[in-house]
C-alpha cells in the first residue's frame, strides 16, 4: 500500500467502525459484527503500512479494543442462535434511503449459503418482478455459492401471462449461471418470508416491494436502490438451526 493511500484507508475504517458502534448501540448485532470485522481489517491494512512507531501503538490499541467487542458480540450471537432466541428488528421509516437489497441482506449472507426460499405473494407486476430480479442478482454477487432459489408467489389473472413469461426468462438466465429457480404459485399465500439455508429467516412487512416509485426515469434512485426512497416497513430477523428444505 502506498503511503499516500493511508489517509483514505483510515477514513474508510473510521466510517465503517462508527457505523459498527451505532448498530451495536441499537442492538442490531449481526450487522454490527459485519461492520466491526470490515473496519478491523481496514485498520490492520493501515497498521501494516504506517512507519511511525507511535501510530503503530495507537492502531494496535484501537484494533485490540474493537476485536474484543467483536468477539463479545460473536459469543452473544452464537448463544442466541443455539438457544433459538435470536431476534433482531429493523425499522425502515417512510422516505428512508440506504436500504438496497445488498445493504439489507449482506449481514446474513455467508460463504455457506447455497439455497434460498422466497415466499412473497406480490411478485406479479413489472416493478415487483424487477425487484425479484435484483434480489437474485444480489445473491449472485455475494460470497455464498447459491445453487437453488425457491419462489412461492401468487398469480394475478390480468397479468399472469406477463408474470409467467418474465419468471421463465429469469429461470433460463439463472440456469446459465448454474442456479436453479423453482417457481410455485399459491392462491392462499399471504405471509412474506425469506429463508437462507444457513439458518437466517428475514420477514419484511412489505416483502421485497418496499421501495417507492421513483419520481421519474431520470431521477436519483431510479437505478441505484441505495438512493431509492422506501416505504415504511419493519424487518424481523430470526435464526434457526433447522431451516425448511422443501
Amino acid at each position: 500500500m502506498s503511503l499516500n493511500n493511508i489517509p483514505g484507508m483510515e477514513t474508510s475504517a473510521i466510517s465503517v467502525l462508527k457505523r459498527a458502534v451505532e448498530l451495536d448501540q441499537i442492538s442490531r448485532f449481526q450487522e454490527s459484527l459485519v461492520c466491526y470485522q470490515e473496519g478491523i481489517q481496514l485498520l490492520i491494512d493501515v497498521l501494516k503500512a504506517v512507519k511511525d512507531d507511535s501510530k503503530k501503538v495507537h492502531y494496535r490499541e484501537k484494533i485490540k479494543g474493537y476485536m474484543a467487542r467483536a468477539e463479545q458480540i460473536k459469543v452473544h450471537l452464537n448463544n442466541a442462535k443455539e438457544e433459538g432466541k435470536y431476534h433482531e428488528q429493523i425499522k425502515i421509516a417512510d422516505c428512508d434511503t440506504g436500504f438496497s437489497y445488498e445493504v439489507l441482506f449482506k449481514p446474513y449472507v455467508s460463504e455457506g449459503l447455497t439455497e434460498v426460499w422466497v415466499e412473497d405473494p406480490y411478485i406479479r407486476h413489472v416493478h415487483q418482478l424487477y425487484n425479484f430480479l435484483r434480489f437474485c442478482e444480489m445473491l449472485l454477487k455475494t460470497q455464498g455459492k447459491v445453487k437453488k432459489i425457491h419462489l412461492l408467489t401468487s398469480q394475478d389473472g390480468d397479468s399472469s401471462a406477463q408474470q409467467v413469461s418474465a419468471l421463465s426468462e429469469l429461470k433460463e438466465s439463472l440456469q446459465r449461471r448454474s442456479v436453479d429457480l423453482d417457481i410455485q404459485y399459491s392462491s392462499t399465500i399471504h405471509d412474506r418470508e425469506i429463508r437462507f439455508d444457513n439458518g437466517w429467516i428475514i420477514k419484511i412487512g412489505r416483502g421485497l416491494d418496499y421501495f417507492k416509485k421513483p419520481r421519474g426515469r431520470f431521477s436519483i434512485g431510479y437505478c441505484d436502490y441505495d438512493l431509492r426512497e422506501c416505504h415504511e416497513t419493519t424487518v424481523d430477523v430470526f435464526h434457526t438451526k433447522h431451516t425448511k428444505t422443501s
